[in-house]
């Protein structure tokens, strides 16, 4: 089985951590890609952050409460596939519906 790590994203405006306010997946529990993973807690906000791969969650990086630092690991998953969306923050998402949205 191989494992695609997701490391924490860069959040924008120069951020450079985040706190772990809360996981919202389980060791063993199966994503898909841009399901949120992980809901952290920056300067600016709280936000959702989806998996950029789907697959089995193996290890979840980090305890809730815990300050992580922008490419430190966040979570690895199994079974990924081949591709990934890359997103990293909810609404910028591949699942469709964007038909007539504004650029």
């Amino acid at each position: 089985m191989s494992a695609q790590v997701f490391t924490l994203p860069d959040l924008g405006e120069g951020l450079t951590e985040a706190e772990l306010v809360r996981w919202l997946v389980a060791d063993g529990d199966t994503v898909g890609v841009d399901q949120p993973v992980a809901e952290v807690e920056t300067a600016k906000a709280v936000v959702e952050v989806p998996s950029p791969y789907a697959g089995t969650v193996l290890t979840r990086h980090g305890a809730e409460g815990e300050t992580l630092r922008v490419g430190e690991p966040l979570v690895s998953v199994g079974d990924a596939g081949d591709a990934g969306s890359g997103n990293v923050l909810i609404g910028y998402g591949t699942s469709g519906g964007h038909e007539g949205a504004r650029r």
